[in-house]
Order: structure tokens, then sequence, then C-alpha cells
């Protein structure tokens, strides 16, 4: 995933930057929502005591590295988009300020497991702007042929469900597309068995336990079954034209492919297809809540105006017209019902996965964690490892991933 979830606003002093005045808030945002905040913040009409809003439209590609370039250097802006995932590492290294006491309201009327992400140690250290997350896209004709409505919530039915599709579908074709170089897939599924992942304050793998092994047998058990066929994201040639022809009938997505299927796929195909809440063991699985939030740098002096910023950012009014600039799913649940998503078919499954999320551990390495998870789980599907063993294998690296924290949490330096 982690487009959104990585998105770092980070800008490259590194050369052809015009330089910022000292009296200009400066705002990094990263793709669209970059070029969508200068049309959003002239909709808000800023009073003129704040000082300049400049906001600076930058790429998502080496944004970890541009990140921590504008740390080391001293060029960080005032305020910037962050994708929640990174917010650890930058809470860790002190490139951004806590939220003060007078801020804290604009958690309020948000997703639980969204702003849990952003709570490092008990401290809140950012806003979410918009969310997101991963659940089902599913063919809906497929489906009603084999006799469900939707796809079943509760394992073993889904399963069963799946099975019927994949016979409907034929020879050579499969019920459901697992991308062996994804971790999001085997993600949602261990989150939605309630795996911990990591153990004593996230200083070593809990992957070894039993939640966390019920889901990697379950997901190994769709390859071995063949209701997923084993190959890479890049083996798929067009995902658009392979899930129109039956290749499958489920995948696992984020908002943002919403429009693509609006537009990629053919006006015959517009009504066969829906999107649907991830299954769990007895019924709605979890997921990892995504969006990006926006932090206050803390290398700035001016946070009153940083924080003023950020709070009309979040007003509903703002964020209803974010909504209507970007196509982000709002913050804020309020804005939900004002833009009617709460009622839209194919959006409101969001809300509903949103609510079932669980936040992921919140420790730099995560990342390179669920790197390795996926690695090895690729080689258990190729054969090379049972469940047993994968599983000690997982722990094993993130244990050397995370040997640092540990002995940082053995002389009290770490959040």
């Amino acid at each position: 995933m982690t487009g959104a979830l990585a998105a770092l606003p980070l800008l490259p002093m590194l050369g052809g930057c015009e330089e910022r005045h000292a009296d200009t808030l400066t705002i990094w945002a990263m793709g669209n929502e970059g070029a969508s905040l200068p049309a959003l913040l002239n909709r808000l009409a800023l009073p003129a005591d704040l000082p300049p809003v400049d906001v600076q439209p930058l790429p998502w590609s080496a944004a970890h590295e541009k990140l921590l370039t504008g740390f080391a250097g001293g060029s960080l802006p005032t305020i910037g988009q962050v994708g929640n995932s990174w917010i650890a590492e930058m809470a860790a290294i002190g490139a951004i300020a806590p939220l003060p006491a007078s801020a804290t309201t604009l958690l309020d009327d948000q997703f639980a497991a969204v702003v849990e992400t952003n709570r490092i140690g008990g401290t809140a250290w950012a806003v979410p702007w918009y969310v997101d997350t991963r659940l089902q896209f599913y063919r809906k004709d497929m489906f009603a042929r084999a006799g469900y409505a939707a796809p079943p919530l509760a394992w073993a039915e889904w399963k069963r469900a799946l099975h019927r599709v994949k016979a409907l579908a034929g020879p050579g074709n499969y019920a459901v597309l697992l991308p062996l170089n994804e971790f999001e897939q085997l993600l949602t599924i261990a989150l939605s068995a309630s795996a911990r992942l990591l153990r004593d304050k996230g200083a070593r793998g809990a992957f070894s336990d039993p939640e966390f092994k019920a889901a990697l047998a379950f997901y190994k058990s769709l390859f071995d079954e063949r209701l997923a066929p084993i190959a890479s994201a890049t083996q798929i040639s067009n995902i658009w034209t392979e899930f129109a022809k039956g290749y499958f009938s489920i995948f696992t997505s984020g908002p943002w492919t919403i429009g693509d299927m609006k537009s990629r796929l053919d006006p015959a195909m517009q009504d066969k297809w829906a999107t649907a809440p991830n299954p769990g063991p007895g019924g709605i699985g979890s997921a990892a809540p995504g969006g990006s939030s926006l932090v206050v740098f803390a290398s700035q002096a001016d946070s009153a105006a940083a924080w003023d910023i950020v709070a009309r950012l979040l007003a509903p009014t703002a964020q209803l017209a974010f909504h209507r600039l970007t196509g982000n799913l709002p913050a804020r649940r309020s804005v939900w019902r004002a833009a009617g998503l709460a009622s839209d078919p194919i959006v409101a499954p969001f809300a509903t996965q949103l609510d079932h999320a669980t936040a992921l551990p919140k420790v730099p390495e995560w990342e390179r964690i669920v790197t390795e998870m996926q690695v090895v789980a690729e080689r258990m599907v190729r054969g090379h490892y049972s469940v047993d063993a994968a599983a000690h294998e997982i722990d094993r690296r993130a244990d050397r991933l995370l040997e640092k924290r540990r002995w940082m949490l053995d002389r009290g330096r770490a959040l």
C-alpha cells in the first residue's frame, strides 16, 4: 500500500527551491492533495492577521529520504502532510511537535482507529486529514450466480463461496487475487484474527502466537486450494481486464480504486462490481487504518499560527470542500453524512471497515518488518516453509530489526 500511508510532505531543499520568507507559513503536501490545497485555502478566506501561506506540492517519490534530509538540514516547513505509518519515526527523531491541549478537540468526530495510529506513548502527534483503508472489491454477478448477494463475512463460509465462484469461473481462473509481493492482504488477515504482531512494548515479534499462525495457515490454504493464483502483482498484466474477464472475482484495495473502476471498466461492467468489508474468523474482519495526517514540525516557532491553519483545514466545511476537490474520504464522520458518503453503497463499506480497523504497531521499523513478513510468507506459499517454520522465521527477522529498539528501551530512550 503504502502510497497514501507512506506519503511524506517532504521537500528537497536540495537545490532549485525558492527561498522561504521568515513571515511565510509553508506547507508541504503530496500528490493530488498538494495540487488541490491552494484552491482549498483560497476558499477558506484566511484572516489578514495570519501569515501568508505558501503551499509546496511535492512528488511521492523518495519521500523518506527527503524527509530525513529536510530534518538534518533544518529545512522542514511549518506544516506537513504525513502518511500515518511514518508518524512513529518522525516522533522518535524529534521532527514533529505533539498536539497542544488547544488542538486536541480536532481529534473529535473522527475514526477511533485512525486517531489511535497517531498516538505514541499516550501523546497525539498528528491530526488525521483524510482516511482510507482496504477492503474487498468483488464481482456481484459472479457471487449472485454462486448463490450469494455478497461475499460472506465469516472465513469458513467465505471460503466455501470462493470455491463456488472458482467453479463458475472455469478452468484456469481463480476466485481471489492475493499478490505474493504485497503484504497488505496477509496483514489484513492477521489483524482480522486479532494477532498482536509485536510484543514486549514493540521490542520483539509475536508472529509465533496462535492468532498469527491461524492467520498464516488460512492465508496459505487459499493458495493450496487453488483459490488464489501463485503470482505477484507484476505478473498480472492488467488488473481491470483480468477482473472483467473473471480471472479473479475478489481483490483487496482502497478508496482510490473506486475512480479507477468507474473509468477503466467498460460500461457493461459498471453494475457488476461492489465493495464489502473484509471477512474474519466469525464475522466482519479488520484492516489497517490509513490515510494522511497533518503535523506541525518541531523546528517551527510560530506554532500558534500553524495550529490555527490545521484547525481551519479540519473544519467540516473545509473537509467537505476537500473531499469534493480530491475525492479523498473525510477524516470527520459528520462530513461523511453531509457529503452523502454514508449512504453511498460503494463508499459506505469503507466506514464500516474503518470502524473495525486496528492500529498497527507504532515502531519506526514496522514497514521493514512487514516487508520481511511477506518475503517469508511467499516462500511458505511456494513450499519452502511450513506454517510453524514461517512464523518462527518471521519472528527471527523481526527481532533482528528490533535490536536497536530493545537497546533503547533498556535505557529508557524509546517512545
